[in-house]
C-alpha cells in the first residue's frame, strides 16, 4: 500500500485578490487559462451538441458552450469594473455549427481584457471592489470545471472524464480553496444557505493539504465533526457537485451524517 504524502503547508491565497498572501510564488494563471480555453475550444467539435452534460441537470453540450462563452463575456466586463457589459449573451444564429467560433471569440476577448487590465487593474469582483487578478483565478477554475463537464458529455459520465483534463493536483486544490474561502461564505452572505452547523475537514490526499468547511465560535477551535479525504481533482469536482462521494473515492471518518449534511448544502452557485 503506498505511503501517503507527508502533510505540508498549503498556499495561502487572499480570496479578494486571488493572489498568494504568504509570499510564495504566484502560478501563471493567465497562461493556464489560455491553455484550458484552447482545450475547451478544440473539444467543442468532438461533442454532439445535444449530448447530456452529466451532473448538470438537463443541460446539453450546446448550452454548456454558450454558458461558458457568456461567463467569459460577463467576467471581462467585471474585470474592468464595467457592469454595463454584464448583459445576456445573445443566442448565435446558425445553431450548433457556430458554437466553436462563438466560444473562441469570447475566450479571446476575455484573455485580451485580462492582459490589458493586468493583475492590478481596478475591477468588480464577487466580493466587491478589487483587482483584476481575482478574475484570472476565477475564470481559470470556471474553465477547468466546465472543461471536465464537456469531456463528461463526450464520454457519458463524470468519472470517465477524470483522465481527460491534465493539470497538476495543485491547480485542482486551488479550486478547493476557492470553494471554501470564496463561494461557500458567499452563499451564506447571499442567503442561499444557512451557516453550516457541522464542521467538515476536507483533505487533498495527494498533497496533504486541508481545509475546514463550517463556522466556529473561535478561530482557535479545531473541532470537526467529520473528515473527508480524496485526491485534489476529485475533491474539487465533488464540492462542485460533479462527482458523488463514491465516484470521488472519498473516505469519510467521523460523523458520516454530518459530512452528508455539509455536502448536501449549495456550497457553490
Amino acid at each position: 500500500m503506498p505511503t501517503p504524502p507527508a502533510a505540508q503547508a498549503r498556499p495561502v491565497v487572499d480570496p479578494r485578490t486571488g493572489r498568494r498572501a504568504d509570499g510564495g510564488p504566484e502560478p501563471d494563471r493567465l497562461a493556464l487559462l489560455t491553455r484550458l480555453q484552447g482545450e475547451f475550444a478544440s473539444a467543442v467539435a468532438d461533442v454532439a451538441p445535444d449530448a447530456l452534460v452529466p451532473a448538470c441537470g438537463d443541460w446539453r453540450a450546446a448550452e454548456l458552450v454558450r454558458h461558458l462563452a457568456g461567463v467569459h463575456h460577463w467576467a471581462a466586463g467585471m474585470a474592468v469594473g464595467d457592469p454595463s457589459r454584464d448583459e445576456d449573451l445573445p443566442a448565435p444564429d446558425g445553431g450548433a455549427a457556430v458554437l466553436p467560433a462563438l466560444y473562441a471569440r469570447h475566450a479571446a476577448a476575455l484573455r485580451g481584457t485580462l492582459e490589458e487590465a493586468g493583475p492590478d487593474g481596478a475591477a468588480q469582483t464577487l466580493l466587491g471592489d478589487g483587482p483584476a487578478s481575482f478574475w484570472w483565478r476565477r475564470q481559470l477554475h470556471e474553465t477547468l470545471v466546465h472543461l471536465h463537464d464537456l469531456h463528461a458529455a463526450r464520454l457519458g459520465s463524470g468519472p470517465a472524464a477524470l483522465a481527460a483534463v491534465d493539470v497538476p493536483a495543485e491547480v485542482w486544490a486551488d479550486g478547493v480553496d476557492e470553494v471554501v474561502t470564496v463561494f461557500q461564505p458567499r452563499q451564506v452572505r447571499l442567503g442561499r444557505m444557512a451557516s453550516l452547523a457541522d464542521r467538515l475537514r476536507v483533505v487533498a490526499s495527494d498533497l496533504g493539504w486541508t481545509w475546514t468547511l463550517g463556522d466556529s465560535a473561535s478561530s482557535a477551535d479545531d473541532r470537526v465533526d467529520a473528515t473527508l479525504t480524496a485526491p485534489a481533482q476529485r475533491l474539487d469536482l465533488l464540492l462542485w457537485g460533479r462527482l458523488t462521494p463514491a465516484e470521488a473515492g472519498a473516505v469519510v471518518k467521523g460523523d458520516l451524517d454530518a459530512a452528508q449534511r455539509v455536502l448536501a448544502e449549495p456550497l457553490v452557485p
